[in-house]
């Protein structure tokens, strides 16, 4: 296993990270505990969740299963950078989600209680939350990293000026800010090319691209589509919307020998902005067959070729579309 610095920070991380939102849904939590283990055999040391994650509003049951399986001893919980996120609604009164002072302050007791643990070591604002001043909600990820609850702090599915703002705010402040970004990035969904992607490279942000395969569809889903996610009705339209290029990619993974999720990982890992996609494995199998895609070398004609295939937006912004 290869490890990377999230953005700025010291912290290193294993290029993949283990996201668990299938624990509870669709995971159970013996196979789950299962998972857990083998990737910390593997290497990987990053495990991202959320408090919402679990299908339960409010209960947090993918972090329960996680505070439980770390209660087990044997040194997890050290082996482990541990990432949960924040904003989500956990309830139905008028202060049970978003990013005010109130809320975060409440929603990490209430993670760290769940997940049985004294620290969270990236607090990741799971959305940007227009109503609420930056000052505000960096007061509150201060008092709670002065309490050594929260070691660092990032945000997910920000715009790049969000993330722009809230790192000058944070740094008029002496506070380190945003060190990670969580976004939607594949080879199908490449739109965080034009400015997120060149704002966490100024700035020193860390990137975790998660679906990395697309709900699937870069999974070789052609020949292949029941079960699980891949019967979503979502998923059956973009099928059909991008078969000719599901077609010329199956056939190119099928010409480099590698079956095309390990290669859709592989594509995210070859770019330097990347820290760690997130895998979200349902199965022990899906996971080890994950780790293949650490082994991919991707040539420079292997890549102009993907490209070909999967075109993205041109670039950065304003080149991409301006003269």
């Amino acid at each position: 296993m290869d490890y990377a610095r999230l953005g700025r920070s010291g912290l290193k991380v294993s290029r993949l990270c283990l996201g668990t939102m299938n624990f509870g849904p669709l995971t159970s939590e013996g196979d789950s505990f299962a998972i857990m283990d083998h990737a910390i055999a593997a290497g990987i040391n990053f495990f991202d969740t959320a408090n919402v994650y679990g299908g339960k509003t409010g209960e947090g049951v993918t972090e329960q299963i996680i505070g439980r399986w770390l209660s087990q001893g044997g040194n997890r919980r050290e082996s482990i950078v541990l990432a949960t996120k924040v904003f989500g609604r956990m309830g139905n009164r008028p202060n049970d989600r978003g990013l005010s002072a109130y809320h975060i302050r409440r929603a990490c007791e209430e993670s760290l209680r769940r997940l049985r643990t004294d620290r969270i070591d990236l607090y990741q604002m799971h959305h940007v939350d227009h109503e609420v001043p930056w000052d505000e909600i960096w007061q509150a990820m201060e008092q709670l990293v002065r309490e050594g609850k929260v070691l660092y702090t990032g945000s997910s599915n920000f715009a790049a000026w969000n993330i722009a703002q809230a790192n000058l705010l944070a740094s008029q402040r002496h506070f380190m800010g945003i060190v990670a970004e969580q976004s939607l990035y594949n080879l199908n969904r490449r739109l965080i090319e034009l400015e997120v992607i060149p704002v966490c490279k100024a700035l020193g942000v860390g990137l975790i691209p998660w679906s990395p395969l697309d709900r699937g569809l870069l999974s070789g889903i052609l020949g292949n589509t029941s079960g699980g996610r891949r019967a979503a009705t979502q998923v059956q339209k973009d099928v059909e919307k991008h078969r000719v290029q599901l077609e010329a990619y199956q056939d190119f993974c099928r010409n480099a020998g590698e079956q095309p999720a390990n290669v859709a990982i592989a594509w995210l890992l070859h770019n330097p902005a990347v820290t760690a996609p997130i895998l979200g494995p349902r199965t022990l199998d899906q996971l080890t067959g994950s780790l293949r895609a650490l082994a991919i070398r991707l040539s420079p004609e292997a890549l102009t070729a993907l490209d070909e295939i999967w075109p993205g937006p041109g670039g950065p912004a304003p080149e991409a579309y301006a003269w």
